[in-house]
């Protein structure tokens, strides 16, 4: 095969990345393939809009069958995301027997399980390094560079928009409106973050981890979800005091032939390598019985880094067909050892306790006597100085407790007539 054609669904940030680095590197891709790659197609329905680089007018196309089935393009970029169309374009470009690359984190989460049997059936291959971790070459670690690996344990910052929010909380004393607005204005953060600062975009990147990682298929409702709203400049100030760091993690670990799969706020020790991941950066933590733990670090979003995995995805891809080696690495293998996915009730965790109490004499037995009685033990506490109206943080670190019991004791204290706003809860993870 002297030539492999590229066709490109989408032309908006991502898409006009890709257009560039063919532009800039299509004979330094050749050589790396051993044929020339070259573009196509290009099909987006506003290409009059202004971008920072220029493709040629022949190559733009209103009409997706000018893509999906045309017999001479062999690989399909899809880069509009989104689940609909994205999901009908990819399926029908696998059925005419055309590979695929996509950066559809989304799509991936929600209907993976369809678009990867499609894939096999069809014998054709599907490329996503981009739809995890922006530059971070995460997936294909995960289906190759560890695949001597039993993992157990998974941990990342996979959400540049919420990372940014609490590294500037942290660093510049921001609050949490104020860090937002500060990344809306640097445009780390879309007009509606929503997605991002919720968890649902971490939960998204999560599901796709977990399949690699452990060879489970998870449901996005199987996954508890938990985002930053809730984190005030005073948990980051207390969180430091006791030697930690407050980040928005993805969490997959295998307990036992269980798997327990959540995103939330977590305190980090300072000694931890996530802890010290900052700005818009992302990080994926990997713990496997052979190799230890291991750091996956780079940009998350942004033009360039997503535009480099989608590169790669292509040159992986060209390197197949030019080998005839479709389907060497497997999506990903079943795993039938893992019997169950953990409900958030049943995980165990150390705890940061952050309660508003009235000062006044024997608050702190009272509160202490209702998580004694739910089985919790108190490793550290703190009162803080006081606050307007005679309010009192009270902060508190546990030891490994059952989160059932923890969500008992706190229903249970907050009843209590001195506690005045509702108490705040982060897990720990050392």
């Amino acid at each position: 095969m002297e030539k492999i054609n590229v066709g490109l669904i989408g032309f908006g940030v991502v898409g006009a990345g890709v257009v560039k680095a063919f532009k800039e590197k299509a004979a330094q891709l050749g050589k790396k393939v051993g044929a020339r790659l070259v573009l196509k197609a290009i099909c987006d329905k506003e290409f009059r809009k202004k971008r920072n680089v220029r493709a040629d007018k022949k190559l733009f196309t209103r009409d997706v069958n000018k893509i999906l089935g045309n017999p001479e393009i062999d690989i399909v970029v899809e880069l509009i995301g989104g689940i609909h169309p994205a999901k009908e374009f990819i399926l029908k470009a696998i059925k005419n027997g055309q590979h695929v690359v996509t950066a559809n984190k989304a799509l991936l989460a929600k209907e993976g399980d369809e678009i990867f049997e499609a894939a096999q059936r069809a014998g054709v291959d599907i490329f996503f390094e981009a739809s995890v971790g922006g530059g971070v070459p995460i997936i294909k670690a995960l289906r190759e560079g560890l695949v001597s690996n039993d993992i157990d344990t998974m941990l990342g910052i996979v959400n540049g928009t919420s990372n940014y929010i609490l590294s500037s909380m942290a660093n510049e004393g921001l609050n949490f409106h104020d860090a937002l607005l500060e990344a809306k204005r640097k445009g780390y953060a879309e007009r509606n973050p929503s997605l991002d600062i919720e968890g649902v975009d971490s939960a998204h990147k999560l599901a796709i981890l977990t399949l690699l990682g452990f060879g489970k298929a998870v449901k996005l409702e199987d996954i508890y979800v938990e985002g930053i709203l809730d984190i005030s400049q005073n948990d980051i100030r207390y969180a430091e005091e006791f030697g930690y760091a407050i980040k928005l993690l993805a969490i997959a670990k295998n307990v036992d032939g269980e798997l327990e799969v959540r995103v939330h706020p977590t305190l980090l020790s300072k000694e931890h390598l996530l802890s010290n991941v900052g700005g818009v950066y992302n990080a994926i933590y990997v713990h496997g019985d052979l190799v230890g733990g291991t750091l996956f670090y780079g940009r998350g979003a942004g033009q360039n880094p997503a535009a480099s995995s989608v590169i790669s995805d292509i040159v992986d891809l060209a390197r197949n067909l030019r080998f005839n080696s479709v389907g060497r690495v497997p999506i990903y293998i079943k795993n039938k050892a893992i019997k169950k996915i953990r409900k958030i009730e049943e995980i165990e965790a150390r705890y940061y306790i952050r309660f508003s109490c009235i000062d006044k004499p024997g608050v702190l037995a009272k509160i202490s006597g209702i998580l004694g009685r739910h089985k919790i033990s108190i490793a550290s506490v703190g009162q803080k100085e006081r606050r307007k109206a005679r309010i009192v943080p009270v902060v508190m670190m546990t030891h490994e407790a059952k989160e059932k019991n923890m969500q008992q004791a706190l229903e249970e204290i907050d009843r209590l007539p001195v506690i005045r706003r509702k108490t705040v809860a982060i897990r720990v993870e050392r």
